[in-house]
């Protein structure tokens, strides 16, 4: 993820750097310049929304892993645990012992 947000930092920095050259040596007028910028933003503004939104999805999807991950891990746990109570209840009554209500 680290990645991702150095590669948008660069681009960011790319886009100023590319504005300001660009205004510096533009061959066309004001209001023809400012157009093509505020296109240039735009393009540069869904570019950023589309890889904030891809790391939305990502970091939804790494969530429900994690969840179901968790689920399965309580479900052996349970499963462990069960099988252990009924060893002790079987070598407990095969001792002839009282046993104890765990």
């Amino acid at each position: 993820m680290a990645d991702d947000s150095n590669s948008i930092l660069w681009f960011l920095a790319g886009l100023g750097v590319g504005a300001a050259v660009g205004v510096l040596y533009a061959p066309r007028s004001g209001s023809e310049m400012r157009e093509t910028l505020r296109a240039k933003a735009d393009e540069g503004r869904e570019f950023v929304s589309q890889r904030a939104r891809k790391a939305r999805e990502q970091a939804s999807d790494l969530v429900d892993k994690g969840r179901e991950v968790a689920k399965q891990q309580k479900e052996q746990f349970k499963s462990a645990y069960e099988a252990g109570r009924q060893a002790y209840h079987e070598a407990t009554a095969a001792d002839g012992g009282a046993s104890k209500n765990l």
